[in-house]
């Protein structure tokens, strides 16, 4: 199965030269490691800022120069900030490419449930219910399954959706699915060692294999 780090670096092969990009809180934030050398790419935050850098080293951190998720960053050459209404302007507008998000559920026609679990204490919603009706293109980065074992790939959320039927790429420790919106996940990329009977036992979505199934490569 693919490690934490090995799915934000499958999904960085996603983005291309002059993409405009904003990551969720968790995994996708690794993303940013694994940007290839030759392409350009721009990521925005939604607290204010066009031109985030990698998380700050320790003893460098500056106070006021924070992501979403109030984590020390660094900015770019180039970085402009601005309010957090300019910023979910540019989200509302449609100027974000793509974003890459963390998810508690999807189900198998890109519904996503990523904001609460009923009764636990959340701080709000933050800017995920914007993104993923913004943004041009959602990649959900997640574990296949949560700690208890059970699937987070399923026919219907039963979780509070964060948006419907918005989902387009989901990559997973198991592999790579497209989201066909009328049927189901569509498998194009398994990791090393999964077979499919193992990920066909931990898949509650609906299901098709591509005739050219790939390995997941980074």
């Amino acid at each position: 199965m693919l490690t934490r780090s090995q799915i934000a670096a499958r999904a960085a092969k996603e983005l291309q030269d002059g993409n405009i990009v904003n990551l969720g809180i968790g995994l996708p934030t690794a993303v940013l490691h694994y940007i290839p050398k030759n392409i350009n790419i721009t990521f925005q935050s939604e607290n204010g800022i066009l031109g985030m850098g990698p998380p700050s080293c320790i003893g460098q951190e500056d106070p006021d120069l924070i992501d979403a998720g109030k984590r020390a960053i660094s900015d770019v050459v180039g970085a402009s900030f601005f309010s957090s209404a300019d910023s979910f302007s540019m989200i509302r507008g449609g100027h974000i490419d793509i974003a890459i998000l963390g998810a508690m559920q999807v189900s198998d026609c890109g519904d996503i449930a990523n904001w609460m679990i009923p009764g636990k204490m959340v701080k709000g919603m933050g800017g995920a219910m914007d993104l993923v009706s913004g943004a041009k293109k959602i990649i959900v980065t997640m574990e296949h399954c949560s700690k208890d074992g059970t699937s987070k790939l399923l026919e219907i959320c039963n979780l509070p959706l964060t948006g419907a039927k918005c989902v387009d790429l989901i990559i997973t420790n198991l592999g790579v699915f497209n989201v066909t919106k009328n049927n189901g996940l569509h498998l194009t990329e398994i990791a090393r060692g999964v077979t499919l009977d193992n990920l066909r036992n931990k898949t509650r979505a609906r299901l098709t294999i591509s005739k050219d199934l790939k390995t997941v490569t980074l």
